[in-house]
């Protein structure tokens, strides 16, 4: 194990430490953490950060005790790269990268009305073609994709965003794949934020047992009302133990089915 001496620590030096900490062995998080702290005791929070961030990723990728998630839909933020398979990113956050854009001149106001028409065109064309999925119609969105974000408009900064999204295609258009998946997430977003409400409000739990009692009853009860289940008679049916409920992991099974989901995996 390497102990960097130095008040900064280079990329270069961070890698070699790394290196020495212990391979193919599995460590818990404060296992971790504490080898960690030890091999790079000047590394900055941010760079510490994601390094934990990619070993729990390199963690959930190594076990078995529960099937790896073949895709995610999400944002574009950085920590949910590579912890899947493919990656679908949602329309709306795209989108409001175009929302945040001031254009003062006229004329460039009427450009990015013209082309976020045109985007939202796009848009509805791909959930129309999910019900009735077609090559021939996933070949001609494909197209309308490559030619919409081939625009150059002259506003310098609608241009520059444009060539962003186009560099996001495959995943933007992974519903072509798979026409089962949405094209955005606001659902989970949703339910993400009435998580952060709760804590501002009660300013938060005070011990991890806290933590983990919100997370396993908000995640129960935001599952129950997906599913049409009194989360009430749910709770009173396992605090019984009457036990006449079926398993919440059962219903999904089932919703899943009936909605097709994963169908273009092979499965039904």
């Amino acid at each position: 194990m390497i102990v960097i001496s130095s008040s900064v620590c280079s990329p270069a030096s961070a890698l070699v430490a790394l290196q020495q900490l212990p391979q193919d062995q599995v460590l818990s998080e404060a296992e971790f953490t504490q080898q960690l702290a030890a091999a790079l005791p000047t590394l900055g929070s941010q760079v510490r950060r994601r390094v934990l961030e990619a070993a729990a990723i390199a963690a959930y990728q190594a076990q078995s005790d529960f099937p790896l998630v073949e895709l995610l839909l999400c944002d574009d933020a950085d920590q949910f790269k590579r912890l899947t398979g493919e990656l679908a990113l949602c329309w709306i956050h795209d989108a409001r990268h175009y929302k945040k854009l001031t254009p003062v001149v006229p004329h460039h106001r009427k450009l990015l009305d013209d082309f976020t028409g045109h985007y939202w065109d796009l848009y509805h064309d791909l959930l129309a073609y999910r019900p009735v999925p077609t090559p021939n119609d996933a070949t001609r969105l494909s197209q309308r994709f490559d030619d919409l974000f081939a625009t150059t408009t002259g506003y310098a900064d609608l241009d520059a965003r444009i060539v962003k999204t186009r560099a996001k295609k495959d995943a933007l258009l992974m519903v072509l794949n798979h026409p089962e998946l949405p094209l955005h997430n606001n659902p989970a977003e949703l339910a993400a934020h009435r998580r952060v409400r709760k804590r501002d409000v009660s300013f938060g739990p005070r011990t991890e047992d806290g933590k983990n009692a919100w997370d396993t009853f908000m995640t129960l009860a935001d599952t129950a009302k997906k599913l049409g289940v009194s989360f009430y008679h749910y709770v009173y049916d396992r605090v019984s133990q009457a036990n006449q409920l079926p398993k919440l992991a059962d219903l999904i099974t089932e919703r899943a089915k009936q909605l097709g989901l994963g169908a273009s995996w092979g499965t039904t």
